[in-house]
């Protein structure tokens, strides 16, 4: 069993605690420069353009051909698609998941954390871990969602704005099984024509997941109109909301 491994050797920056921030201190320098969006800006509606979903039915957005047998279903998954505040924001919305945690994973052991990361030479990716009741919904039910709604997986290394490997798309099998039912539902949807380019989507051996810095935790919750959070997160979850309302959490 993959483990799970505490990253809690940074202290979180006070200005990401305030619900009421509007300028955040992501990152102040990165070989990519991939942050400046996020670093001390207040964003406008046309920046973050290029991190919406490329054009679907979603209601139409179609269910795996090939499943889990209940018998293999781990109730647990790990996914990469692009910053982490978006992606677990979404996920925390459905019926079934139990606990969703904002991680690295997929790199080097022993440089998984924030600043290490997003320099982009660690190899980690964001990634949440979603932990879910099989019962109440599936592997693949989950990855459905991951594609229709929560990241667009044809960006090749990034996610909108946000550039490079940590952002890539990304999901970390823990068994052979779960790695063909991941490669079947993306052949599908190739074939299917679903998106106007290739699935970029790559499928990794989940070896260790890290827990990412505290303050990263639920962070759409706890800073809903910070200025990233209002144009690249919040629109992912009212579209899940408004397509998939029978996914969701009963109040």
């Amino acid at each position: 069993m993959p483990s799970i491994k505490q990253n809690t050797d940074r202290p979180a920056p006070s200005a990401l605690i305030a619900s009421s921030v509007t300028k955040v201190q992501r990152v102040s320098s990165n070989i990519n420069g991939n942050r400046e969006s996020k670093a001390g800006l207040l964003l406008e509606p046309n920046m973050m353009k290029s991190c919406t979903l490329p054009p679907h039915k979603l209601s139409e957005f179609p269910f795996a051909e090939t499943r889990l047998a209940a018998e293999q279903d781990p109730g647990r998954i790990v996914l990469g698609g692009g910053c982490f505040w978006c992606t677990e924001a979404v996920f925390l919305q459905l019926q079934g998941v139990t606990r969703v945690i904002s991680g690295y994973a997929g790199g080097h052991p022993g440089q998984a954390n924030y600043d290490a990361v997003c320099t982009g030479v660690t190899g980690h990716a964001e990634v949440i871990d979603i932990h879910y009741q099989p019962d109440q919904i599936g592997y693949t039910d989950l990855l459905r969602i991951f594609f229709a709604v929560a990241h667009d997986p044809t960006q090749l290394n990034r996610q909108g704005n946000d550039q490079g490997t940590q952002y890539r798309s990304a999901i970390f099998f823990a068994s052979e099984q779960e790695k063909q039912v991941a490669l079947a539902y993306i052949h599908q949807l190739d074939q299917g024509a679903l998106f106007s380019s290739p699935i970029a989507t790559t499928l990794e051996p989940l070896t260790e997941f890290y827990t990412a810095e505290q303050y990263h935790q639920n962070f759409v919750a706890r800073n809903p109109h910070q200025g990233y959070v209002r144009y690249a997160a919040l629109p992912k979850v009212e579209t899940l909301q408004l397509q998939f309302p029978d996914l969701l959490k009963k109040e």
